[in-house]
């Protein structure tokens, strides 16, 4: 009969051959390539710079009637009540 000092174990595997480990590596491997993904997105679909002439733009949305402004798209006209005006 063996003692418990005897018993004999089965082999280790190599770390790279155990299914945890690259559980564990895949989490943040994952979040580095959704970083890079990220990133290259941003920077070929970046947004175009606010004209310079802007307010000029806003104002005269702003004198226009409701009714042209109804009918303008909506990129032009999405702005116009956040345009700080004179009138009281």
């Amino acid at each position: 009969m063996k003692s418990a000092d005897q018993t004999t174990q089965p082999p280790t595997r190599p770390w790279w051959k155990q299914g945890v480990v690259w559980g564990l590596i895949a989490g943040p491997a994952l979040v580095v390539v959704a970083g890079v993904i990220t990133t290259a997105i941003a920077a070929v679909g970046a947004d175009s710079l606010v004209p310079v002439d802007h307010v000029r733009r806003s104002v005269k949305i702003d004198a226009q009637s409701g009714s042209e402004r109804a009918h303008m798209p909506a990129h032009q006209a999405r702005n116009h009540a956040a345009t700080p005006t004179d009138r009281p």
